[in-house]
């Protein structure tokens, strides 16, 4: 069953970014950055169906089984408080590319 599930996973990748880092933006310099460490939770039907953490310049990537998920970040202090995309929709044998934001808070 769980082969099964997985033959027909898609899959989810991208970069998360948090922002703004800064109270006053300005043009040519950068108001977000990669969110190092960010802790994505994947949900279905009220269940936790994965967690992923950001690596490095604020990279993931995570299987899912094809459907549609909530997507929030787990409470990490100074990473942010709200996530868009909130909602996404996997599909079967498809690993496409996803970015997410996070807001910081900072205005």
């Amino acid at each position: 069953m769980l082969l099964a599930a997985l033959a027909l996973a898609g899959g989810l990748h991208g970069i998360v970014t948090r922002g703004p880092i800064m109270p006053v933006c300005r043009v040519g310099v950068p108001c977000t950055a990669p969110a190092v460490g960010a802790v994505l939770v994947f949900s279905r039907d009220g269940h936790t169906a994965a967690r992923v953490r950001t690596g490095a310049g604020g990279r993931y990537s995570v299987h899912l089984v094809p459907g549609y998920y909530t997507v929030r970040i787990s409470p990490i202090p100074r990473i942010g408080f709200g996530i868009r995309p909130v909602h996404v929709h996997v599909r079967r044998n498809v690993d496409a590319r996803l970015d997410f934001s996070i807001d910081t808070g900072i205005r």
